[in-house]
């Protein structure tokens, strides 16, 4: 069994640019390591999420306009991430773009250019997450900022449930692909407990009022996404003949998007 310290040091190191050591051990990683590290991946994003609404509500005591501050948010999380979700964003598009068998889709994938289908789907997406992000800066909503980045990725937890085997035998999506069961339950159940503080962010966090539709509403927004990456997954994979680290990477942008987009409805 894989220590717990040691799955989220390696999840921070492999996703992360944190100078934590986890690519330091002498072993070679392999599935029970990277079973290990998806369950820790939610972890992860309430780190980036808590870092990004704190440097969201810095700025906003500057001069600079919301909507650079949206697109801000975006950048720091790029550089904190290495910009790699936004790497498989793109080459699932890419990929999705293209006719063909499996073999032909992951031939597009690893060709290692952006075709048209993944500049549009990326300029698409940082479009929404950063006026999003803007969005709920202009309305103080700290909390909302951080739980939507914190919750997208919870979609690449539900990428690597058991019925999605990797596509390849090599690389990211071979680690963890088909590796998850009960952790997909159990962060979904403390997403769905985590609604409950964008009731009380509804009012400013007086501790006097809790806001009922806003706790429905991150309900809905949880749900929702959740569905969405369960059936986009389900779907990338069966294109691609299972599951790939890229997929992963754009379920996460994509959920972070439709989060975003929900609790601004």
């Amino acid at each position: 069994m894989i220590p717990p310290t040691r799955a989220l040091r390696t999840a921070f190191s492999w996703l992360t640019v944190a100078p934590v050591g986890g690519h330091n051990s002498s072993a070679a990683p392999d599935r029970s390591l990277g079973a290990a590290v998806m369950a820790a991946v939610p972890v992860v994003g309430a780190v980036l999420g808590a870092v990004s609404a704190i440097v969201a509500f810095g700025l906003s005591h500057t001069g600079l306009s919301t909507l650079l501050i949206g697109v801000l948010v975006v950048v720091l999380l790029a550089a904190l991430t290495r910009g790699m979700h936004l790497d498989g964003l793109a080459d699932t598009a890419d990929g999705l773009g293209c006719y063909g068998p499996p073999e032909r889709v992951t031939e597009v994938m690893r060709s290692g250019t952006v075709g048209p289908f993944g500049v549009a789907t990326l300029v698409l997406v940082l479009a929404v997450q950063s006026t999003g992000f803007a969005a709920l800066a202009d309305e103080g909503r700290w909390y909302d900022l951080a739980f939507a980045i914190g919750f997208g990725r919870i979609g690449a937890v539900i990428g690597t449930r058991r019925s999605l085997e990797p596509a390849h035998r090599n690389g990211f999506g071979a680690l963890v692909g088909g590796t998850q069961h009960t952790s997909i339950a159990v962060w979904l159940l403390l997403a769905l407990v985590a609604t409950i503080p964008l009731g009380l962010s509804a009012n400013g966090f007086d501790g006097g009022h809790l806001e009922v539709a806003a706790v429905v509403q991150g309900v809905a927004v949880v749900l929702g996404v959740a569905v969405v990456a369960w059936w986009f997954t389900r779907h990338c994979a069966r294109r691609m003949g299972g599951m790939t680290g890229d997929v992963l990477g754009a379920t996460i942008e994509l959920g972070v998007a439709l989060g975003v987009v929900g609790l601004l409805l």
